[in-house]
């Protein structure tokens, strides 16, 4: 377990990202809840605990120093990725995770309870189904949808000035030239996950205003 912890905490110091010891904890203990669920509900194709640590807990840190909204929506939470690492490293923002798979759901709550989080909310619904009476400043996803069908699908839950932070792999590029009319490809930035080779991407993207400057890059 040691070398998971040192694993782990060296993994976030590289994507810029530092970790208490009581965070560090909380996050191995929600690879142990994932493992657990795993064997009844797969929640992730990922079997290796050292390649849940890189490949979900280190990738959805990666996003970590985007988010700055008090208040977030993770679309398709799924296993809980980035969704619940993220209200584990920030306990001072409200985090909602949203997914239609009521097992997911189940699993997301277990999680909630057992880790203390309440800053936590759990949605079962679909996106589009999904109504709030104050728009998220800040709306993440990774493993979603296409950005073509993210973005229109989920407009009216993300505020006028708000931003999309999407997870993306080598489709990234393709799907970023698709992005709907009447929205901006903020920046697409290349991150090197500690013990992932696969090409990560994030993509910040935003309603179009007059006067924003050109798509930042970061290689």
């Amino acid at each position: 377990m040691d070398g998971e912890r040192q694993e782990l905490t060296r993994g976030a110091e590289r994507l810029g990202v530092a970790l208490d010891e009581p965070t560090t904890d909380r996050l191995l203990t929600l690879l142990d809840l994932l493992e657990k669920w795993n064997r009844a509900y797969n929640l992730t194709a990922v079997r290796e605990r050292g390649a849940m640590c890189s490949r979900h807990l280190l990738d959805s840190l990666s996003l970590a120093p985007l988010v700055q909204a008090e208040r977030i929506l993770d679309l398709g939470a799924g296993g809980g990725f980035p969704g619940l690492v993220l209200a584990l490293h920030s306990p001072h923002r409200e985090v909602t995770l949203i997914d239609s798979n009521s097992k997911k759901t189940r699993f997301l709550t277990q999680c909630k309870l057992e880790l203390g989080l309440d800053n936590v909310t759990v949605v079962h619904s679909r996106v589009d189904d999904y109504s709030v009476r104050e728009p998220f400043e800040q709306i993440t996803s990774r493993a979603f949808a296409s950005l073509a069908e993210m973005i229109p699908m989920a407009a009216h839950l993300l505020a006028r000035d708000g931003e999309y932070l999407a997870m993306k792999g080598p489709e990234a590029m393709e799907e970023a030239s698709l992005i709907p009319s009447g929205w901006t490809l903020a920046e697409n930035r290349r991150v090197e996950i500690p013990g992932v080779s696969a090409e990560r991407r994030l993509l910040r993207i935003r309603r179009h205003h007059a006067g924003d400057s050109a798509t930042e890059t970061g290689d």
